[in-house]
């Protein structure tokens, strides 16, 4: 992986839509996860990915992320 700006930003989109095209979340998990994200880092400045958030909120099983990552680091 490289240091370019951005690039960890563009994982966390690619994950959201791959964890909705694979049918383990809804378009609504996604947003309540972004928006969990976004109130984190304006008010804690701290950055969790989404993945992470998604598990805590019960939406994604380790395996589902597992997968999903693998579909990532594929293409």
């Amino acid at each position: 992986m490289t240091d370019k700006p951005g690039r960890i930003e563009h994982f966390e989109k690619q994950f959201g839509i791959i964890a909705i095209e694979k049918g383990f979340i809804k378009p609504d998990n996604l947003i309540d996860a972004l928006k969990i994200q976004v109130k984190e880092d304006i008010e804690y400045k701290t950055h969790r990915l989404i993945g992470q958030i998604l598990m805590e909120s019960g939406y994604l099983r380790p395996s589902q992320i597992q997968e999903i990552l693998e579909t990532i680091f594929k293409r």
